[in-house]
């Protein structure tokens, strides 16, 4: 997609799951650059196509279905396996090239091995696999062969995301632990959150217990303050990118991330618009406190267990919260202290948006009132599937 500075901002940051159904769809909307855009949503079986590996080494074909698009390797495929993406990385014949001025975190592919693809998306694969003996997650980014412009700037979207992990250390970050490049693929390697997803875990799951919604708030929360002190915007906090480790949740996917002070040149389109603030939605100018707007709307999954605006397409949902000032619908019986917070998070001027040192204090507040008074409550029957909005 093109920014506002004429540079084009690729994105791989949306994956789905592979081999098994899934209640996860594609909704797209046009980039300004004629592409398409994909963001996940629930609750619609769409079909959706994905084209993958464009290299003419790694070509392939794709069989269309609802929800996934499975990739085959033809015979013009040079690779040994059935997984080309894998291959080019594993691949002796290529030098292995890390980041200038980041040698210490140069991936040693002999030390990787790989294991199966566990999701996929428009421009490359995360795998499961282990790294000096540890659980990781594995991405792989194709490296376009026939489009210099695109390739450039997966380039620096690859090199800005090392560069972001490879500084950032805290516990509710995903840890970061090397990176590499190749003549046809980029790789990134993390830590491997064996807990999934809190989108997916929501999903399978009753609503959590008030208790544990609000201590994973905390967690979300003191990331974002973290992230925030080094001026650093994720832009596409959903849970989606919010992984369970343990009992702890860790904020990843950060190639969608930009320094701040960049922000004059942001591509107002990226992030998922369920989860996206208004000006981002308007292609206003914004700045750190989309992140916080879109935690407002990362505690309300937390409380009710739902997914926003699941009875709209994506492109409804942004319509009815630009131009209806709508919001998710709070439980009646929500405690007023996470009601406050979600209220001033999801706020239509963000300079009413509280930081997340302050979402930080007031969940600890509230904590304490939860803890002594609520117990154990837990909400999901909120009243929150209104009939949907058109855009008429």
């Amino acid at each position: 997609m093109e920014g506002h500075d004429g540079a084009y901002i690729f994105t791989e940051r949306d994956y789905f799951k592979l081999g098994e159904p899934s209640d996860m769809s594609v909704d797209s909307h046009q980039t300004s650059n004629g592409g398409s855009m994909y963001n996940s949503s629930v609750g619609s079986n769409n079909n959706s196509r994905i084209t993958m590996l464009m290299h003419d080494d790694l070509k392939t074909r794709t069989n269309t279905f609802a929800g996934h698009s499975v990739v085959y390797k033809t015979t013009a495929a040079h690779t040994l396996g059935d997984d080309a993406l894998s291959n080019a990385l594993l691949d002796p014949r290529y030098p292995t090239e890390g980041l200038e001025g980041y040698d210490e975190w140069t991936l040693d592919v002999r030390r990787l091995v790989m294991g199966p693809a566990f999701a996929q998306g428009a421009f490359g694969r995360l795998y499961r696999g282990t790294y000096n003996g540890e659980d990781v997650a594995v991405k792989i980014l194709e490296r376009p062969e026939n489009n210099l412009e695109r390739a450039q700037a997966m380039e620096q979207q690859f090199a800005q995301e090392v560069m972001m992990l490879a500084t950032l250390k805290h516990e509710n970050v995903v840890r970061f632990l090397g990176a590499c490049r190749k003549p046809m693929v980029w790789c990134i390697v993390t830590e491997y959150a064996k807990g999934g997803s809190l989108r997916a875990s929501l999903s399978r799951k009753r609503p959590l217990s008030l208790r544990l919604a609000v201590k994973h708030a905390l967690d979300i929360a003191r990331g974002m303050e973290y992230l925030h002190s080094f001026d650093v915007i994720h832009r596409d906090l959903k849970s989606d990118n919010l992984l369970i480790s343990g009992r702890s949740i860790k904020i990843a996917d950060f190639g969608v991330a930009r320094i701040e002070v960049q922000t004059e040149g942001m591509t107002p389109e990226t992030g998922t618009y369920r989860w996206m603030a208004p000006e981002m939605i308007q292609h206003r100018a914004y700045n750190h406190k989309v992140d916080v707007y879109s935690f407002g709307i990362v505690l309300w999954e937390l409380v009710t267990g739902n997914v926003p605006f699941q009875n709209m397409t994506a492109v409804q949902a942004a319509f009815a919260v630009v131009n209806r000032g709508v919001r998710p619908e709070i439980p009646p019986d929500c405690p007023a202290a996470l009601v406050s917070i979600m209220t001033r998070c999801w706020d239509t001027n963000p300079e009413v948006r509280p930081s997340f040192s302050e979402v930080v204090y007031l969940l600890e507040e509230a904590q304490q009132t939860i803890t002594q008074s609520v117990g154990t409550a837990r909400f999901r029957a909120c009243g929150c599937l209104t009939p949907p909005l058109t855009i008429d």
